[in-house]
């Protein structure tokens, strides 16, 4: 027989996530049971949806656990694309804006 060391997480670990999960999906459908408009109804979903991803990535892909240089070789490339999004989206409401002003 071979004595090899596995590492394994708690079952009590996972239930939590799991848990947590099931309670943002139902906040996530209740943003549409409640029937919220606009900007605050399109923040809340992003901000669930971003949770939830972020859980998921966490604990079931043993991000969590895993060393520092994977975890900024798989999240550093999305974050710094949300970032430029970001910033090309500011620069579009200056695009349009001066468009409107000259043009329009």
């Amino acid at each position: 027989m071979e004595n090899t060391a596995k590492q394994q997480h708690p079952i009590g670990v996972y239930l939590k996530i799991w848990l947590l999960l099931f309670v943002f999906s139902t906040l996530s459908y209740m943003v549409d049971y409640f029937e919220f408009q606009g900007l605050l109804r399109w923040s809340l979903i992003l901000i669930f949806m971003f949770a939830k991803a972020g859980l998921i990535v966490a604990v079931f892909m043993h991000m969590f656990w895993e060393r520092m240089a994977l975890i900024y070789a798989i999240l550093l490339p999305p974050l710094a694309l949300m970032v430029f999004v970001g910033i090309m989206s500011m620069e579009s409401d200056y695009t349009l804006l001066t468009r409107l002003t000259f043009f329009g």
